[in-house]
C-alpha cells in the first residue's frame, strides 16, 4: 500500500521526490517497466522514501509485517531473532529479495534464504512487492513473493551528508526499567560530481537485555549488526551508464538452547560480502542491461551443536527492454547463477535460464502480462515456467477501476544444504513446483481513495520438509494448498489526515502450517499536525495461529493478540533537522508471538536525523 501524498516536513526535504509522486503512481516489479498502476496486473505494494521516514527506528522486517498478506515470525520479539518469513501462507524459500534488481540469497543456509536481519534503512530508498508466482522474470525462489528493494541514489550535490541516531529501550511486559538498551547509527554521504557519482554508507544496531527465550533466569542476550555499503556510477554517455558497487555486513546475536528453553551461552555469528557492476545503454525505443554480482556468506554456530556454513554465488542478469509505442513492451533475456557451499567438500550447481516477458497496453484498457522461462538446472535438467496475467481497466469520473486475474508457476529447487549438508542432508530430493491463482479488483481516485481485494489459490508439491522422526529432508507425498483473500484501503478525506488499512485471511492446508495467522489486520491512521509536524496511531492483530513447543514438539494453539502503537517526528530546522519518537506496545499487551520466545513489552524509541 502507497502513501499518496507527503507531509509538509517531507515536502521541503524531498521535493524532487514529491514532485514525482504527485504524478501517476507508476510501479516497477512486475513488469520491470515503469508502467502506471492502472496498467499493472497486480496491487503491487510500494513503500516510499516518505514512509521510510515516517517509521524512523524501525526495522526492514517490521515496516514490511505491517504490509497485507505478510507475517514475519520473530519482528516483534527481541532484536536478532531469527526471522520467518511468510506470505500468503508459504514459507521463506518461496521468497525471493533483490537489492538493485540483483538476486540475493544465501546458498549455505538451510533453505536458501537472505537473512532480512543484515538490511537497514539508512540506505533504502524504497520497497516494491509483488505477491505471487513472479519466476518468469526473476527466476528460482519466486513463488510467493518478490520483495525488490532499491537503494538511495547519490545526491546531485557535490557532496550531501544525512545522519540518522536514535536511542531506545527494550523491555518486556514484565520488566518495564526503561533502561536505553537498544542502539540505531546511520550515515550516508554522496554526491555528484560532474559525470561521477558516489555513495558511501555505514549502520550499526545494537540491543541487549532481552533474553532470546523465556527461561528461569532471562539472561539477557547481546545482538549486533555492522554495514558498510559503496555505489560508484560513471556517465560514460548520454546514453550509457556503469556502477560499481559493495557491500558488508557483520552480524552477532546470543541465543538460548530450545530444546528445553534453557539459558545458554550460544553465539551465532555471520558475515556477508558483496559486490557486483550494472551498466544500462540506452537506444531509441529500449535498453540493455547487465548484471554480474558476486557474494559470499560465512557463518559460525558456537553451540552444543556447532557448525560452520560457507557458500558464495555468482549471479549474470543480461536481458533487453523495448518499448514500442507505449503499447508492447518486451523482455528478453539470460540469466546465470552458480551456488557453492562447503561443508565436507565443495558442492555447488548452476542455473542458465533464458526467459521472456511481454506487457500489452491497450488504448481501451485491456492489459496483459504473460512470459516464460526455461529453468536448465545442472543437476536437475529443464523446467518450463510461464504466467499469464490479464487485467482490465475501466475509466471513471474521477479515477479507474481495474479487474485483473493471474495463473504462474514458480520452480524451487532445493538447496546445498539440504541436499549435502551436515544436517538431514538427502541428496535424493526432488524440486517444488507451485500453481498460483489469483483474481481481483482495484478501485483509485488518486490522492484520495484505493480499494482493493485479490482471492489467492496456491498450490504445492513435492515440497520440502524436514522430518523429526527421520531427521532429514525429505519430498511431501501430500499436496499443499493455501488459499485466501487481501483487502488493502487508502483513504485521504481531508489533505491533512491519510488511512492506510489492510486485511488478509489465509488459509493453509496439507500439513501443519505453524506460524501463519489466518486473521491479520494492520491501520494507520496519519495526522499532519502542522507544516513541520506529523502524527501517527498504528494499530495490529495478528489472529490465532498453529505452532509447536520444539522442547517436546507438542504442536499447540496461539490466542490472537492487538498491538497499538504511535509515532510523531517534528521539523526542527526545516530540511535540516528532524527529531522523532516512538511507542511500540503502547498498551503493554502481553502475547504470544512464537512459542518459548521472548516477546516485547512497551517501548520507547527517540531519535534524530540530520541532513547538510
Amino acid at each position: 500500500m502507497v502513501l499518496a501524498s507527503a507531509s509538509c516536513l517531507a515536502q521541503r526535504q524531498h521535493n524532487d521526490t514529491l514532485n514525482v509522486q504527485r504524478l501517476d503512481e507508476v510501479v516497477v516489479s512486475d513488469s520491470r517497466f515503469e508502467l502506471k498502476r492502472e496498467n499493472s496486473g497486480k496491487t503491487v505494494i510500494r513503500i516510499t522514501s516518505q514512509e521510510i521516514l515516517r517509521q524512523q527506528g524501525k526495522t526492514v522486517a517490521e515496516i514490511i509485517n505491517d504490509k497485507s498478506g505478510i507475517e514475519i515470525g520473530g519482528s516483534r520479539g527481541r532484536e536478532g531473532a531469527v526471522l520467518g518469513v511468510y506470505v500468503r501462507g508459504g514459507r521463506g524459500r518461496q521468497v525471493l529479495v533483490l537489492i538493485d534488481g540483483i538476486r540475493v540469497a544465501d546458498p549455505s543456509s538451510f533453505s536458501q534464504e537472505f537473512d532480512l536481519r543484515l538490511l537497514s534503512t539508512a540506505n533504502i530508498e524504497s520497497i516494491e512487492i509483488i505477491k505471487g508466482a513472479a519466476s518468469t522474470l526473476y527466476g528460482a525462489n519466486a513463488a510467493t513473493a518478490v520483495i525488490s528493494i532499491t537503494t538511495k541514489q547519490a545526491s546531485r550535490k557535490r557532496a550531501s551528508l544525512n545522519v540518522e541516531t536514535s536511542r531506545g529501550t527494550n523491555q518486556t511486559v514484565q520488566d518495564q526499567n526503561y533502561n536505553l538498551a537498544s542502539s540505531y547509527n546511520g550515515i550516508n554521504l554522496s554526491g555528484t560530481l560532474d559525470k561521477f557519482t558516489y555513495r558511501l554508507g555505514f549502520s550499526n544496531r545494537f540491543s541487549e537485555g532481552l533474553s532470546a527465550l523465556v527461561t528461569k533466569k532471562n539472561e539477557p542476550d547481546i545482538f549486533s549488526v555492522f554495514g558498510t555499503d559503496m555505489n560508484l556510477g560513471y556517465q560514460i554517455s548520454k546514453s550509457f551508464k556503469i556502477n560499481i558497487f559493495g557491500n558488508q555486513t557483520k552480524l552477532r546475536t546470543d541465543y538460548d538452547e530450545s530444546f528445553g528453553l534453557i539459558d545458554a551461552p550460544y553465539q551465532f555469528k555471520s558475515e556477508q560480502k558483496r559486490s557486483g557492476i550494472s551498466s544500462e545503454f540506452s537506444y531509441l525505443m529500449g535498453e540493455m542491461h547487465f548484471n554480474l554480482a558476486y557474494a559470499e556468506f560465512d557463518s559460525k554456530n558456537i553451540s552444543n551443536y556447532p557448525g560452520t556454513f560457507n557458500g558464495n554465488n555468482y549471479s549474470i542478469d543480461l536481458y533487453n527492454k523495448l518499448n514500442i509505442n507505449n503499447v508492447y513492451y518486451t523482455i528478453m533475456g539470460l540469466s546465470y547463477i552458480k551456488d557453492q557451499t562447503k561443508s565436507a567438500s565443495l558442492k555447488d550447481f548452476t542455473l542458465l535460464d533464458p526467459y521472456a516477458n511481454l506487457v500489452y497496453v491497450s488504448p481501451f484498457g485491456f492489459n496483459i502480462n504473460l512470459g516464460t522461462r526455461l529453468n536448465h538446472h545442472s543437476g536437475y535438467g529443464d523446467h518450463f515456467v510461464y504466467n499469464f496475467n490479464p487485467s482490465f481497466r475501466v475509466r471513471t469520473s474521477k479515477g479507474y477501476l481495474k479487474i485483473l486475474g493471474s495463473y504462474a508457476t514458480a520452480y524451487i529447487t532445493p538447496s546445498l544444504n539440504q541436499l549435502f549438508g551436515e544436517f538431514g542432508a538427502n541428496p535424493e530430493l526432488g524440486p517444488e513446483v507451485n500453481k498460483t491463482l489469483e483474481s481481483g479488483f482495484e478501485y483509485d481516485i488518486p490522492h484520495q481513495f484505493r480499494l482493493s481485494a485479490v482471492y489467492f489459490n496456491i498450490l504445492e508439491e513435492n515440497a520440502v520438509i524436514y522430518n523429526n522422526l527421520t531427521q532429514s529432508y525429505l519430498n511431501a507425498t501430500s499436496t499443499i494448498r493455501a488459499q485466501g483473500v487481501e483487502v488493502e484501503v487508502q483513504w485521504k478525506p481531508i489533505e491533512k489526515i491519510q488511512f492506510l488499512g489492510n486485511y488478509a485471511f489465509t488459509q493453509r492446508k496439507g500439513d501443519l502450517g505453524i506460524r501463519i495467522p489466518k486473521h491479520k489486520v494492520n491501520a494507520s491512521l496519519g495526522y499532519e499536525v502542522s507544516d513541520r509536524m506529523y502524527a501517527s496511531f498504528d494499530y495490529s492483530m495478528t489472529g490465532s495461529r498453529r505452532d509447536t513447543d520444539f522442547s517436546n514438539f507438542e504442536d499447540l494453539n496461539l490466542p490472537s493478540y492487538s498491538l497499538v502503537d504511535l509515532f510523531a517526528n517534528y521539523e526542527v530546522w526545516p530540511g535540516k533537522l528532524r527529531v522523532f519518537i516512538g511507542i511500540s506496545n503502547m498498551l503493554n499487551v502481553e502475547y504470544i508471538e512464537i512459542t518459548g520466545y521472548t516477546s516485547r513489552g512497551r517501548n520507547v524509541r527517540a531519535g534524530i536525523n540530520f541532513s547538510l
